[in-house]
């Protein structure tokens, strides 16, 4: 596979503002030789369709760690479809607050329209 040509569009959604998480997944993708544009905390729908359209973006990553992500993510997909965006998006993080049934997290994330799924029950 070429990932020199490849970009991943990352970045915490909503108003969360943990940055951890997203600085490892760039330097990992970055090392891995990925083109990335991390777009850092507290990240707008529109500010990741405006990056994916920009970069012409193979993927988004969306990473939430407040547990608030089904809320900033409602109408995620329409936002990058309306963008015509044409990239897989991935989600992970501490989803949900008080949730620990990892399947009911998939499926409401799925149902969202993200790709893989990654979940960390705190």
């Amino acid at each position: 596979m070429d990932t020199m040509s490849q970009t991943v569009v990352l970045g915490v959604i909503g108003s969360d503002a943990h940055v951890v998480g997203i600085t490892i997944l760039e330097q990992a993708f970055s090392a891995a030789g990925f083109d990335v544009v991390n777009l850092g905390v507290q990240t707008s729908q529109e500010e990741f369709a405006e990056a994916a359209v920009a970069h012409d973006a193979e993927a988004v990553l969306v990473s939430s760690l407040y547990g608030h992500a089904e809320q900033d993510c409602q109408g995620f997909h329409q936002v990058l479809e309306e963008a015509d965006v044409d990239a897989v998006t991935y989600i992970g993080g501490n989803l949900a607050v008080g949730q620990d049934e990892f399947e009911q997290t998939r499926r409401t994330f799925r149902e969202l329209g993200f790709d893989p799924v990654s979940y960390k029950h705190l």
